[in-house]
C-alpha cells in the first residue's frame, strides 16, 4: 500500500481508502455475510481509512463497520463518517445542520460505530437553513468533547468552506470526482456548487488539507462491466443517478468504452487506469472505493503497485476532455 501524508492530519493515510455506503443493503452488489472479512482484508492490505455516514442504509453501514472494527482493529484505522443528513420513520431524508441534530447524531454514530471517538467528521451536504456559525458551535463542542478530531466538509461551496475555515480548522474535504466528473454540476440529480477539478483541488493544495474523491469508479461504470442497459435491479440506489440510467448515460458509456479501450491497449484493469488516475494528482489523499468482495479489494489495492506514465497520461487527457466541464 502507498500513503500520503497532509500538513492538516496528523496520520499518513492509504492512497486506497473504503467507501462503506453498500455495506447498506442499498446497491446490488451489497457485501451482506462477507462485510466483516472484507474489512479485515482491507486492513491486512494497508488500509487505514473506511468512510461511512450514518444515511448509508440508515444507520446499518455504521453498525457493520462498528462490528468489523473490534477486537483491536479500531486503533489501526481512521474512520471518516458525517452528518447533517437525517430521516424520518419514513426514511425521507433531510438536510438538517443545527447544533442540535449534530448534538444528536454525533451520539447515535458513536454507538453504532462501537467507539468513543470519529476521526474524520464531515458534514455530508449544506444545509442553507441553518447558520454556519451554529454549526460551527456544535463542532467545536463535540471536537472539545474529545469526540471526533478532525472536521471535513463533503459537496460544499468553496466559498462556504472559505466561511467554515474563518471560524474552524477543516482538515479535510470530500467531493465527486473521476474521469469523466470533473467539474460536473449534479450528483443524483442534486445540484453542486463546486468544480472539483477547478475549484477543490488548488485549495486543497494550498491550504495543504486531505482530499477524498468519492465515486471514484462512476459508481460503477469505470469497471468495464456495464453494458447498454439494464445495468441494476429495481432497489439498487443507483437508479435514482440519472447519469447511469438517462438521455446522459449514452454519452458516458461511450465515454467509459474509449477508456476501457485505452486500458486494454496498455493491458491494464480499466479500474485499476481510473484509480491511478486519481492517485497520481498530487492533491489527490485516498480514493473512497466501495468493495463487494475480497478479489475486487485486491485488485484495488494492487492499483498501487504500477503507474500511469507521463505519456499514457497525456493519451488519457486527449480521451476525456470532452468530459471537463460537463
Amino acid at each position: 500500500m502507498l500513503y500520503k501524508k497532509v500538513a492538516k492530519i496528523e496520520e499518513s493515510i492509504s492512497t486506497i481508502g473504503m467507501g462503506c455506503w453498500n455495506f447498506g443493503g442499498q446497491w446490488d452488489n451489497a457485501v451482506g455475510d462477507n462485510t466483516i472479512k472484507i474489512v479485515h482484508a482491507a486492513i491486512d492490505g494497508g488500509i487505514n481509512l473506511f468512510d461511512v455516514a450514518p444515511v448509508y442504509g440508515f444507520g446499518k453501514s455504521e453498525e457493520i463497520l462498528g462490528k468489523a472494527l473490534k477486537d483491536g482493529k479500531r486503533s489501526k484505522v481512521l474512520v471518516a463518517s458525517k452528518c447533517g443528513l437525517v430521516w424520518n420513520d419514513q426514511q425521507e431524508i433531510s438536510n438538517n445542520l443545527t447544533k442540535r441534530s449534530i448534538l444528536n447524531e454525533i451520539d447515535k454514530s458513536l454507538q453504532r460505530l462501537q467507539t468513543d471517538y470519529i476521526d474524520i467528521y464531515q458534514l455530508h451536504w449544506p444545509d442553507c437553513k441553518t447558520a454556519i456559525e451554529e454549526t460551527v458551535s456544535a463542532l467545536e463542542e463535540i471536537k472539545k468533547a474529545g469526540k471526533i478530531r478532525y472536521i471535513g466538509l463533503s459537496n460544499f461551496a468553496q466559498k462556504d468552506v472559505d466561511e467554515f475555515m474563518s471560524m474552524i480548522e477543516i482538515s479535510a474535504q470530500q467531493s465527486l470526482y473521476n474521469m469523466l466528473e470533473r467539474n460536473t454540476n449534479s450528483y443524483h440529480n442534486i445540484p453542486l456548487g463546486y468544480k472539483t477539478e477547478d475549484e477543490v483541488l488548488p485549495m486543497v493544495k494550498k491550504h495543504q488539507q486531505a482530499f477524498l474523491p468519492y465515486s471514484p469508479l462512476f459508481q460503477g461504470l469505470l469497471t468495464g462491466v456495464f453494458k447498454r442497459c439494464s445495468n441494476f435491479s429495481e432497489k439498487d440506489i443507483r437508479n435514482a443517478n440519472p447519469k447511469l440510467t438517462g438521455n446522459l448515460f449514452e454519452k458516458y458509456y461511450e465515454g467509459a468504452l474509449a477508456i476501457g479501450d485505452f486500458a486494454d491497449k496498455i493491458g491494464r484493469p480499466l479500474n485499476e487506469v481510473a484509480f491511478n488516475w486519481l492517485r497520481q494528482k498530487e492533491e489527490v489523499t485516498s480514493i473512497i472505493a466501495g468493495v463487494s468482495s475480497i478479489n475486487q479489494l485486491e485488485k484495488n489495492i494492487n492499483s498501487t503497485t504500477w503507474n500511469l506514465t507521463k505519456e499514457e497520461l497525456r493519451e488519457i487527457e486527449n480521451i476525456i476532455e470532452p468530459f471537463k466541464t460537463i
